[in-house]
């Protein structure tokens, strides 16, 4: 993995030895507006290193991205990680106040950022006294620096930082699906490890394909996907600026024709609920989807599978291990499970007190990965409680059946007990979403009078749903499906459900009261 003198650095690997090996011609990026050859990006990434230190970045500081998914992304991605600077990219969906958070918590010398997004940062800028220079990509910089007009200004050649494989890379902020965002700090070997394992033995990527994710680049899930998985093997990626709404998915897998699309469960049954494309393929040349973010329901499996005669491998992933560790394979799909662990990859699932359950019995998911990341930025407590040695914390619940197939049971902090025995949110919320009213549920516990745990769903219709002796029916629909003790008690029809960027449900704002209601 490393030289003779122990250095590695991330973009060697993902970058130059491409076109080191002849693709410095080829694809590896598309925006849809824009093109970016191996050996451009190359060229470009070194420009971006330059950059960076002609602005006075040194090595190991931080540079934030709030960047859309343009062919901008890998060159500032890489250059920085090039020139041993540290990018962090980040959601493009946040609040001014959660920027000012994140910006303070890592301490950015420079905010890489898209023109369309100035107007939610404009307010804060002047307040963090570690950021020194705002750098826009596309369209008019307004008063900052552009990055076009700076990368043009620099050289293209640049001798890459002599970094360590154990050295970190970039940091990656939690989803935020259980309250505030972690900073997760990934090394320079983790990219070619998640490449190693999922990316080779489980997707099967080679050089011909061409891949199109959902997810975006911020996230852990979608920065393999779109970047570290094709640059890996040397195949190319298509990249959306826009939102991966169903209409737009389906443009691009028609106009492009990938191969390899990647998505998450919210989306694959949106698409498959879109009324305006009820007759519309996902592509001449696609052979296999991938999902992650929330487990997949069995029945968008199943309905996907027969509609299109594609499968998708159903997996499981983490900010804090860069991306799926626990998957279904090709020729080895069972929906409604998470799959085996991802070769590279031990699980252990264990009780209350530590010790390893048996087969179908409830524990907490922990994963020894050689793609975990180091710790929590400025948060130790929080690592000491994840982190232990070896062995990664997902804060998961799940149960593995004799075959050594893992089925997800809910979050370790959204499970609950009914009379006495574990119910798994996700369990309830896969049976309503099989009514044929429901389109999406979330399930939360809710004290009775008595003060017992009880659990209380949230349901989003469909656009068709009879409500006719609705909430009767979908209390008999969960008994007859997975037993009388753990149908909901109380049933709130929403317009929507409080999820975070990338499909995860974030049960504590239902918990809290904060549910979209019509």
């Amino acid at each position: 993995m490393s030289d003779a003198s122990g250095s590695y650095n991330a973009a060697t690997w993902l970058l130059d030895r491409n076109v080191d090996e002849g693709r410095g011609d080829k694809l590896a990026f598309t925006d849809t507006v824009r093109e970016l050859t191996y050996g451009d990006l190359q060229k470009q990434s070194r420009r971006l290193a330059n950059l960076l230190r002609r602005l006075g970045v040194r090595r190991e500081e931080r540079v934030a991205m709030i960047m859309l998914d343009t062919v901008d992304f890998p060159i500032v991605f890489l250059g920085a990680i090039r020139a041993g600077v540290v990018p962090v990219p980040l959601n493009t969906l946040l609040t001014a106040d959660q920027y000012a958070y994140v910006l303070a918590d890592c301490r950015a010398k420079v905010l890489f950022i898209s023109e369309a997004l100035l107007p939610v940062i404009k307010d804060i800028v002047g307040r963090l006294p570690d950021l020194e220079h705002v750098v826009v990509a596309g369209g008019d910089a307004h008063g900052h620096k552009k990055l076009s007009d700076e990368l043009a200004r620099e050289s293209d050649s640049f001798t890459t930082a002599a970094t360590h494989p154990d050295e970190p890379a970039f940091w990656l902020y939690s989803s935020g699906s259980t309250g505030m965002p972690k900073g997760v700090r990934h090394l320079h070997s983790s990219p070619q490890a998640t490449a190693d394992t999922f990316g080779t033995q489980v997707l099967g990527i080679q050089e011909d394909d061409l891949c199109l994710s959902a997810a975006k680049l911020y996230f852990a899930y979608g920065l393999g996907n779109a970047l570290t998985f094709p640059m890996a093997v040397g195949a190319s990626s298509v990249l959306n600026a826009d939102r991966p709404t169903p209409a737009r998915m389906y443009d691009l897998l028609n106009g492009y024709n990938p191969t390899l699309f990647f998505g998450a469960p919210t989306l694959f049954a949106a698409m498959l609920n879109d009324a305006t494309a009820k007759n519309v393929r996902a592509g001449k040349r696609l052979r296999l989807c991938s999902s992650a973010g929330e487990p997949l329901p069995e029945s968008v499996g199943h309905s996907w599978k027969s509609r299109f005669g594609i499968d998708i491998i159903d997996g499981v992933g983490t900010t804090e291990l860069l991306h799926i560790f626990l998957s279904n394979a090709p020729g080895d799909i069972k929906y409604g499970t998470a799959g085996r662990p991802v070769p590279g990859y031990k699980m252990r699932l264990v009780d209350e007190a530590g010790g390893d359950v048996a087969d179908g019995e409830i524990g907490e998911l922990l994963v020894d990965a050689p793609s975990s990341g180091e710790s929590y930025w400025n948060q130790r407590s929080k690592s000491l409680r994840t982190f232990e040695g070896r062995w990664t914390r997902t804060g998961d619940r799940y149960i593995r059946d004799a075959e050594g197939r893992y089925t997800f049971c809910g979050r370790s902090d959204d499970m609950f007990k009914v009379s006495g025995i574990w119910v798994s949110p996700f369990e309830v919320e896969s049976a309503l979403i099989t009514h044929p009213s429901v389109l999406e549920a979330a399930v939360v516990p809710e004290a009775d009078p008595e003060g017992l745990l009880k659990p209380k769903a949230f349901v989003v219709l469909r656009k068709d749903g009879n409500t006719d002796g609705l909430y009767e029916s979908l209390k008999e629909h969960v008994k007859q499906k997975i037993g009388p003790w753990k149908y909901p008690r109380w049933i709130e029809v929403v317009d929507s459900l409080p999820m975070t960027a990338n499909g995860k449900i974030q049960r504590f704002k239902l918990r809290d009261g904060d549910a979209a209601k019509p």
